[in-house]
């Protein structure tokens, strides 16, 4: 089976390697995504396992798609028996880019008519209900050529469970009522954690933690548990897979797990962002690990934080997304506290050995409004906000 992982502009490296440290080989990179192989347990292995990816996406079939009527045949060539019941569900989405077929409405429409007429003609049967399971199917059309997908995932795998309400819990589990929404998909916050190496030794801390993201994710990253653990897939709803291949890939992911002394902190400026962060951590399962404190960040005493007498912890890390000047204040106040900030770290991290910072942000003006240029940055994209990760060693 191919299947394909959308990421975040920025990540396909990173997804790409995660997916090679998962034992898979045959690995290709595009922009916007990345390509592999597998069999049917690898559907949930990699949903169940991966952090950077957006969803996984099995590929169903390809075929030029310079008329309608080719678009059509092309569709109906694909054994969509093999994967959809005869009450399935099989909603359609996708988009076109430079390509004679620009409609996507028309597209999506030529689209469920060559499945649906493929279907009624395999099952024997005029009427096809779509009462029972759902198959999303997506597709790609790119320079004339349509690529198409069934999602395994359902909803996007930044949805790790840990802000999610169980429908069958009582009342009294309520997540704390907060103004502030997180702005930073957990994807991303564990690329972040990627890129800055950590494994657990170091000593982390964001001061605008927010939600608490960032610091669930170096949690779940230092004891190596999966973030899909705590989730349900579509695809665990199929009858054509196997049922047994979703707890074995939870039990294979748990017997990789640590056990360690942690050191992670988050702050945050609002009381209700860090009641949020804490419920946040709970549900993750790494309250433990995380110490989070209600502080500004820019009277905050990064000395006392980062300090540590155990010798095992000997390098820190700053990981922090702060305000950008776009959703949360306008930019001339992102820019003075961007200029508080700096001053702070500055003065307050004097003499700490083994100090790396890596800050995103999308300010244009941030290194000169911060008072130092970074070591080295790097794009990624915040949702559709462009942005830079700002590294400081």
């Amino acid at each position: 089976m191919n299947f394909s992982i959308p990421c975040l502009f920025g990540l396909e490296g990173l997804c790409a390697d995660e997916l090679r440290q998962l034992g898979y080989k045959n690995v290709e990179t595009l922009n916007g995504q990345v390509l592999f192989t597998g069999d049917e347990k690898d559907i949930a292995k990699v949903n169940i396992n991966i952090r950077t990816g957006e969803r996984v996406l099995l590929i169903t079939g390809s075929g030029t798609a310079h008329t309608f009527d080719e678009l059509f045949e092309t569709v109906r060539a694909v054994p969509w028996e093999n994967y959809i019941p005869a009450d399935g569900a099989f909603p359609v989405k996708g988009y076109s880019l430079k390509s004679k077929l620009q409609s996507i409405p028309n597209c999506q429409k030529i689209i469920k008519k060559a499945i649906v007429e493929r279907l009624r003609d395999k099952y024997k049967t005029q009427t096809l209900n779509e009462t029972g399971t759902k198959n999303p199917i997506q597709f790609a059309i790119t320079d004339d050529i349509v690529t198409l997908f069934i999602d395994t995932s359902g909803d996007a795998l930044f949805k790790r469970g840990y802000r999610k309400i169980d429908k069958n819990e009582t009342s009294r589990v309520t997540a704390p009522q907060s103004g502030v929404t997180a702005p930073l998909r957990e994807t991303l916050a564990a690329a972040i954690v990627k890129l800055s190496r950590y494994k657990g030794k170091e000593i982390v801390c964001d001061p605008f933690c927010g939600s608490g993201t960032i610091p669930i994710e170096a949690a779940l990253a230092a004891i190596n548990r999966a973030p899909g653990l705590n989730r349900e897939f579509i695809a665990g709803a199929w009858s054509w897979l196997p049922k047994n291949i979703w707890e074995a890939a939870k039990e294979e992911a748990k017997s990789r797990e640590y056990k360690g002394d942690y050191i992670i902190c988050g702050s945050d400026i609002d009381p209700k962002c860090i009641e949020t962060a804490r419920f946040n951590a709970k549900r993750a399962g790494v309250a433990e690990y995380i110490k989070f404190e209600t502080a500004d960040a820019t009277t905050l005493d990064f000395g006392r934080i980062l300090q540590d007498s155990l010798e095992t912890h000997q390098n820190k890390i700053i990981l922090t997304n702060p305000p950008y000047g776009e959703r949360v204040m306008q930019k001339t106040e992102a820019e003075e506290l961007y200029r508080k900030l700096g001053a702070v770290v500055l003065l307050k991290t004097q003499g700490l050995d083994n100090l790396k910072m890596y800050i995103l942000s999308s300010h244009t003006e941030f290194e000169r409004t911060f008072g130092r240029q970074a070591t080295k940055k790097r794009k990624l994209y915040n949702g559709m906000i462009k942005c830079d990760l700002f590294m400081y060693f």
